[in-house]
């Protein structure tokens, strides 16, 4: 039984031969169709094209979309939604005058996510993140990438995955998982950071390949969490299992991340506010996709990510949230396409690939979603009626989204 979208303003992200990723000036372009027509069937894009070559089939449910516009569902390939509670009162912290690193030092930050969580069991911890979820599906996000990092404890971190893999089970958007132990040094090994690496890659890493509760594997490679040479042992022992690297580098120094990324092969490097020329050149040629997280940047006040070099060093790049409790509490994919054009200087077309495409690549979805291509799957986002798809970035705060449809189900109108 099939759908069809008739009358459609524009259809955007139209890829008729399938592709991985977008880069450098490639990313200006944004194919589209005016006047479109657009079919599912069986939850999948079964056709499209201009409304002269609509077919007359006799489908199950007919959408006029006139002046409205159809699109990808965003791709967010970088969060750490499940997590317990909040972190509110860090908040007035910052506005305060105290840095993310100060907070941390104060027994704040991520070690405080970690207790809370730690409390928490995993029902109560399953029910708060499905609310998560199900708000930023109807925000537009249809494919996601969702981070441990919070339990820093054998129990909780497959607590946390396996709060995960429950999403996965009951929510038919595609999730993708990362085991993030290496997230932050719990305070039981404050001064034996060496005996908690052995805790992770001796028995965390082991219990989770065994449940097969993650797709990837991360590390907070920063100053003051793990070194580069924490990272790659790290990467080294995931790989044993099958766990392919993404990783959190140069969000506050660049300490040799980027290059530890390229050197295991990372599916991305995420964050990269701090980015030198050294950094940049390191990715050239590679299969690893640069990504920034304008969320953060905003919540935190520190430096966006140089998107604007990256892209004109003809680099790819791709958009995420980066949700999570303490720098940055949205999983609005709206407002992160809206930023990256105000605070990164992206165009509107360059903002939508990222956010679509490279995005489905950061998290090796770019054969299921991200496009409008047959046989992908047909999670939609139908926009109000608009002038442009430029009024998707330019009207920040004030979505325009009318409706967004999940496999070619329609799970929430506004």
């Amino acid at each position: 039984m099939a759908t069809l979208f008739k009358n459609i303003k524009e259809l955007i992200q139209v890829r008729k031969e399938p592709i991985a990723f977008v880069s450098g000036k490639d990313m200006n372009i944004l194919p589209t169709i005016k006047n479109a027509f657009l079919v599912v069937e069986d939850g999948l894009i079964a056709d499209f094209g201009t409304m002269d070559t609509c077919p007359n089939n006799d489908f199950i449910e007919v959408i006029d979309a006139t002046g409205k516009m159809v699109l990808p569902t965003w791709c967010d390939s970088h969060t750490h939604m499940v997590y317990a509670g909040n972190r509110e009162n860090e908040f007035v912290d910052k506005i305060n005058g105290l840095t993310y690193q100060e907070i941390a030092n104060k027994g704040g930050g991520i070690l405080n996510s970690a207790k809370l969580l730690q409390e928490t069991s995993e029902d109560d911890l399953y029910q708060q993140s499905k609310i998560r979820l199900e708000e930023v599906i109807a925000l537009g996000t249809g494919a996601i990438e969702i981070k441990s990092g919070y339990g820093l404890t054998v129990e909780s971190e497959l607590k946390m995955l396996r709060v995960i893999k429950r999403l996965k089970e009951n929510y038919s958007i595609p999730i993708k998982a990362t085991f993030l132990g290496a997230h932050a040094v719990p305070n039981e090994y404050k001064n034996n950071k060496d005996g908690y690496l052995d805790l992770l890659i001796n028995d965390m890493l082991p219990l989770v390949a065994k449940e097969h509760l993650a797709d990837y594997i991360d590390v907070f490679c920063e100053e003051g969490y793990f070194s580069v040479k924490d990272t790659e042992r790290i990467l080294e022992a995931g790989k044993t299992y099958g766990l392919q690297p993404k990783i959190h580098v140069n969000q506050f120094t660049s300490i040799g991340g980027v290059q530890a990324g390229v050197k295991h092969h990372a599916l991305s490097v995420d964050h990269l506010e701090e980015m030198s020329k050294y950094d940049m050149e390191s990715l050239q040629n590679t299969k690893t996709m640069p990504v920034g997280l304008p969320g953060c940047s905003f919540f935190l006040g520190i430096p966006f990510t140089p998107a604007r070099q990256l892209i004109d060093a003809g680099l790819p790049f791709a958009l995420a949230t980066d949700y999570n409790p303490g720098s940055s509490p949205s999983g609005n994919m709206n407002f992160v396409v809206s930023t990256a054009c105000i605070k990164m200087n992206l165009t509107p077309e360059e903002a939508i690939n990222a956010a679509t495409i490279n995005g489905a690549y950061a998290m090796g979805l770019q054969d299921k979603v991200g496009s409008i291509t047959k046989d992908k799957r047909a999670n939609l986002i139908l926009t109000k009626p608009i002038n442009s798809h430029g009024c998707i970035p330019y009207s920040f705060g004030n979505h325009k989204i009318e409706a967004v449809f999940i496999n070619g189900e329609k799970k929430l109108e506004y």
